[in-house]
């Protein structure tokens, strides 16, 4: 449960029921407004603007490409899940799951996935204990919300409820050399760093170096070519008629 609860966070940040090993990665997390966020938000510099004709022969309905964010709620899902470690994933990215965790533990044993699927019910659950907990100190209902919602996804935007994303960092909270390593070599297992920085105009959430959504190989591998984040590489497959 300690680690479900963790989960909320990473992809939208909860700072209750979280692991006393686990303070010091949630202490580095820029929630929206803070001076180290807004310097984040900086112009996306993608291709996405630029037409490319050299996209992958996928489709943008794809099961491995569905978009999930405040724009785009989704309602409760029952995916085949398979355990990989303490978590539980879609069982069509289980392999994959494993082998991106095996080769970051090559460069960092204590390398750990601490969250993969979570209900939308429980996001619910975890969403209305952080504004119950911060009404709890002395916030109003609308308050209380409008903090909550920096840190934590509403039920329905959590990529979580796929059984695609997974969270995967060191106990510490990981460096920017070691992030930066293990997201290069991501796409070779079909992910992606979902929330990479510079992209939160487009994504909506401040950069995490520990949230990836699995994506396939081939779409991975593009989308990192081309600086692309999953709005924006979507974007792009709509265009071309894909």
């Amino acid at each position: 449960m300690a680690l479900l609860l963790l989960a909320a966070a990473i992809g939208g940040t909860a700072l209750y029921f979280q692991p006393k090993l686990w303070q010091s990665l949630l202490a580095k997390v820029p929630f929206p407004g803070n001076s180290s966020s807004s310097s984040q938000k900086s112009s996306s510099g993608s291709g996405s603007k630029t037409a490319q004709t050299d996209l992958p022969d996928v489709s943008s309905s794809d099961w491995n490409l569905i978009l999930v964010n405040r724009d785009h709620l989704q309602e409760e899902t029952t995916p085949a899940l398979t355990q990989v470690g303490d978590i539980q994933v879609d069982s069509r990215i289980a392999e994959n799951t494993q082998q991106f965790l095996a080769a970051a533990q090559a460069l960092a044993p204590e390398e750990t996935l601490i969250s993969g699927y979570r209900s939308r019910a429980e996001q619910e659950e975890l969403y209305n204990e952080n504004i119950a907990a911060e009404e709890a100190n002395g916030l109003s209902h609308e308050e209380a919300e409008a903090l909550v919602q920096k840190r934590v996804q509403l039920p329905g935007a959590s990529e979580h409820q796929t059984g695609l994303a997974i969270d995967m960092s060191v106990p510490e909270g990981q460096q920017d050399d070691l992030a930066a390593k293990i997201a290069e070599l991501a796409p070779q297992y079909g992910f992606v760093l979902r929330y990479p920085e510079g992209k939160s105009d487009v994504t909506g959430v401040d950069f995490e170096n520990w949230h990836y959504r699995y994506v396939g190989v081939e779409n991975a591998q593009y989308m990192q070519q081309h600086n692309l984040v999953l709005e924006e590489y979507l974007t792009m497959l709509k265009a071309a008629g894909k």
